[in-house]
């Protein structure tokens, strides 16, 4: 699979997973899941960040509420070759770093914490300090053991943090988790 059609993948996936909880509200936690696009354009800027390049990512009409009324916000997180995952956590206040190969990102979780401050300021005409909210790398998650599961990883941990459930699955469940992913996507719904 390519590039762009892993990337097309990732994107539809994370759409059907907000579709998901759009269908049942009460089933599932209120998240925004932004697309594989939006950390790229936040660091785009000359000095590693521009606010105004995701600005209109969020406005009220396009979401329907305001960001900071999610539970959590799933950023995908793309390396080069690899896969990782930002949460916010608006919730628990805490940004998380969320990598299948164990590796650690602090400067993703600075550079959402300052988003978020900015969009807050501009969608909500507040002030909010996220310098006290926690950011934490995730440790003990599933890990993989091969070189071409991040993506799913990836996926996994945000459809099971969606949910509010803990990441209970392994390497072994990949294939599994692939064979679901495509009858999903085929029907157009997450299950």
């Amino acid at each position: 699979m390519s590039h762009k059609d892993v990337v097309l993948v990732i994107n539809l996936y994370l759409e059907l997973l907000k579709e998901r909880e759009r269908s049942q509200p009460n089933k599932f936690l209120k998240c925004q899941f932004f697309n594989t696009f939006f950390n790229k354009k936040l660091i785009s800027g000359s000095n590693g960040y521009d606010f105004k390049a995701v600005r209109r990512w969020t406005t009220q009409r396009k979401l329907g509420y305001s960001l900071i009324e999610c539970d959590k916000i799933f950023v995908p997180i793309h390396k080069e070759i690899h896969w990782c995952l930002a949460v916010v956590d608006v919730k628990d206040k805490k940004f998380q770093y969320l990598d299948s190969l164990g590796g650690i990102d602090i400067m993703v979780l600075r550079v959402l914490a300052r988003y978020l401050m900015d969009e807050v300021k501009d969608k909500n005409a507040k002030q909010i300090d996220t310098s006290s909210w926690k950011q934490e790398v995730v440790d003990n998650l599933p890990l993989q053991k091969n070189g071409w599961d991040c993506g799913m990883f990836m996926l996994k941990y945000a459809d099971f943090y969606s949910r509010g459930l803990s990441l209970s699955f392994k390497q072994d469940d990949m294939t599994y988790f692939r064979r679901r992913t495509a009858k999903e996507i085929l029907q157009l719904r997450a299950e």
